[in-house]
């Protein structure tokens, strides 16, 4: 029997991206695990345009979060079952494989092209989940690439006082327009009604400069959370302009990684990854946090055209979804 193919988006060398068909894994489930086909999957701009940068050697197949109809369940599964729409950190790909404590089960009526925006809530949820600030304080987040345009609607549906910070116009357009209330070009640090009384900065753009400026407007004590990944050297900040105003403010700089919570909920730990896809999920199906106008629907067919515009800043929406369901169709 001629084996079925499967397609991934894969780096297959520096500045290449290409749609590469495999042969599907015909090894029968486990009794834990789930399989069917995708119906859209997600970009993360930063991670996967820092691999699309420097894969040399190996293919490298690429993803950050997939939604996909269940077809398949072991004999133990009982989280979905066949005909159900799931969740889950899965590549880009057009066929989902995974054990049923790794995904999680789409509300009814959210669709999958929205649903897959759960993974990229999720970054900044480990910050919400960890931080000492409490609303109604004041919190700012920098960089309004997706992650941190995800994060300033997280906080301020929260309840915080969010201020949103990009130097891009186009950027802080898009947040106005789509729900972020208070934006500005750069961080307030001069603002005596601003500086000085910050709880909270949501560092999403990795930049030392973005690093340099939270910890200048933060209260005494105040926290600054580095989500944004420092890929590369940007500008020439010597290391004791920012060491002196962390002593002298107190600051509490940390990673802002998501990976300091548990993949699952376990006793006397607050949070988990799951647990907040979870909750993003169900924040999206009730609209409490939109997706629209942030992204654009795409072909997985020509992954070069999309990567290669993200690079080279022609690719002008936030980021990209890729239908497969469509796709497969054709």
């Amino acid at each position: 029997m001629k084996a079925q193919k499967d397609y991934f988006v894969t780096f297959t060398a520096p500045e290449k991206a290409e749609l590469v068909a495999v042969d599907r894994d015909t090894k029968p489930l486990a009794t834990n695990e789930v399989a069917g086909k995708t119906v859209a999957s997600v970009i993360s701009q930063g991670t996967e345009l820092a691999i699309y940068k420097k894969t040399s050697g190996q293919p490298t197949k690429t993803g950050y979060a997939a939604v996909f109809k269940v077809e398949e369940v072991g004999a133990e599964v009982t989280k979905v079952k066949p005909g159900d729409i799931a969740f889950c950190m899965g590549n880009h790909g057009s066929y989902q494989r995974h054990t049923q404590d790794r995904i999680v089960r789409v509300p009814g009526g959210l669709s999958a092209e929205t649903a897959v925006f759960a993974r990229l809530m999720g970054i900044s949820m480990s910050t919400l989940v960890t931080t000492t600030a409490r609303p109604p304080q004041k919190v700012i987040v920098t960089g309004l690439g997706i992650v941190g345009h995800l994060a300033a609607k997280i906080f301020q549906h929260c309840g915080y006082d969010v201020t949103a910070c990009d130097p891009a116009p186009a950027r802080r357009e898009i947040a106005l327009k789509t729900g972020i209330k208070n934006v500005l070009p750069a961080v307030p640090v001069d603002d005596p009604e601003i500086a000085g009384h910050v709880a909270l900065v949501v560092e999403c753009s990795g930049h030392e400069q973005g690093v340099l400026d939270a910890c200048k407007v933060v209260q005494k004590r105040g926290e600054v959370a580095m989500i944004g990944v420092p890929w590369e050297r940007k500008t020439e900040i010597l290391a004791h302009e920012l060491l002196y105003v962390i002593f002298h403010k107190y600051v509490v700089l940390r990673s802002g990684w998501e990976w300091e919570l548990a993949l699952q909920e376990t006793e006397f730990r607050t949070g988990s990854i799951f647990g907040n896809f979870a909750g993003a999920l169900k924040w999206l199906a009730e609209g409490s946090i939109k997706v629209d106008g942030l992204y654009a629907k795409v072909s997985p067919k020509d992954p070069q055209k999309i990567y290669k515009g993200m690079l080279d800043r022609t690719f002008t929406d936030l980021t990209a979804v890729f239908d497969w369901a469509s796709f497969m169709k054709a």
